[in-house]
């Protein structure tokens, strides 16, 4: 982290990329615009698929992209060749007007499954933002608060590093509060670097980034239709960020800690959310068995309801990794509660129960499950691994949101 700087302006303060959005109701557009960039994508793993993922994933085949169209409001999934052709007069027209080549156009887009786009809406805004590409950082606002569909708030980020003393800024925008499920979620993420790096290896550091920090995220554990992730480098740094055929680890680690960041601001975003949680599970035998237990605990919906009513049932915490697959030992495991304040709660200590009715342990536990933020702590004392996962509390609220979305 020593080596990382939180910069202000988002997407925007990478330099070449100018972006913009504009809204009207429930529709969104936003535009983003980093010029002859090499690009990589990763993509929801549902079988039904939006037309624009459709799109896209044949689209960044040629690993260059010079222009993102995002809509919010309608998801154009479930549309059939309508969805497609959609897609298509999207790009052509996005091409005539910014004369940037239809191959190097990407589109996405967020919202209601099963209804053909409003092109008559999402056209006329499509212009609209194009005409007002900017590099600004209130152009990155802009262009985040488009993407909003039950989002309560933006999510913007930016940092810089130092490559072999040599600066790297990369910046990225994000949406998404529901749908947020393993293997990312109903959500839309778009970031900019001005490295040099080629298609190879930036399909290689996306991949990297996205696994620690989209990919390790649930709010619901349903899984979107829409999901993508779009990593573009323009170069204009003149810093290579490719060595000995590897990712420069500074520059990945920056790509982690930023994508992270937004996956974090998702996670306390979620649909009707009261509460943070965090799940870190250390001393797994594997890499894999520590992400099955944090993401279980994590997705658990009895976990998410006890935390909404600051109930300290921490069996629920132990069954959820009980059912994760993972290797674990009942007799060794230790979990405890943390606040970002300090206060700690062991719950259990080697198998050793130590939060009985009446103990202190249950007395911090109930306190801390009042506080905003509610860490979990796990070590499965099997092996040296671990994995952290993040995700909110479920509320009336969700069920709220959820039950009149589309009303």
């Amino acid at each position: 982290m020593s080596n990382i700087n939180v910069i202000k302006g988002g997407i925007c303060a990478v330099e070449g990329v100018r972006a913009a959005g504009t809204r009207e109701g429930k529709y969104g557009l936003t535009v983003i615009e980093s010029k002859d960039s090499n690009a990589s994508a990763v993509f929801t793993s549902n079988k039904v698929v939006a037309a624009p993922v459709i799109h896209t994933k044949e689209m960044i085949k040629g690993g260059k992209l010079s222009l993102v169209v995002a809509n919010s409001g309608n998801a154009n999934c479930f549309t059939g060749k309508d969805g497609i052709a959609d897609c298509d007069k999207t790009i052509e027209i996005a091409s005539e007007i910014t004369k940037i080549p239809s191959n190097e156009i990407a589109t996405a887009s967020t919202g209601v499954i099963g209804r053909r786009m409003p092109m008559d809406i999402i056209l006329p805004l499509m212009e609209e933002s194009i005409s007002k590409l900017d590099h600004s950082i209130e152009s990155s606002t802009d262009a985040a608060k488009s993407l909003m569909t039950t989002d309560t708030y933006h999510k913007e980020f930016a940092v810089e590093t130092r490559v072999n003393g040599e600066k790297v800024t990369i910046g990225g925008i994000t949406k998404g509060v529901g749908m947020i499920a393993p293997n990312m979620g109903t959500m839309l993420c778009f970031l900019a670097t001005d490295a040099v790096i080629s298609f190879e290896m930036i399909s290689k550091a996306l991949k990297s980034a996205v696994n620690k920090s989209f990919n390790m995220i649930v709010v619901d554990g349903d899984e979107s239709t829409n999901d993508m992730a779009i990593l573009m480098a323009n170069g204009k740094s003149g810093v290579d960020v490719v060595e000995n055929d590897e990712v420069n680890k500074d520059f990945q680690e920056a790509l982690d800690f930023l994508c992270i960041s937004l996956a974090k601001m998702m996670a306390r975003d979620g649909e009707g959310a009261s509460k943070f949680i965090e799940c870190k599970v250390t001393g797994a035998k594997s890499v894999e068995d520590a992400i099955k237990a944090s993401k279980s605990v994590i997705g658990s919906s009895l976990v998410k309801s006890a935390i909404f009513g600051g109930d300290p049932n921490w069996g629920r915490i132990v069954a959820a990794i009980g059912y994760s697959g993972c290797e674990m030992n009942q007799n060794t495991i230790s979990v405890s509660l943390n606040s970002d304040d300090g206060k700690e709660a062991i719950l259990v200590d080697n198998g050793k129960i130590l939060a009985f009715d009446g103990t202190e342990n249950l007395e911090y536990a109930e306190e801390i499950m009042q506080e905003r933020t509610v860490n979990i702590l796990v070590n499965l004392n099997q092996g040296l691994y671990t994995a952290t996962a993040w995700g909110c509390d479920l509320t009336y609220d969700y069920v709220k949101i959820n039950a009149e979305y589309t009303s």
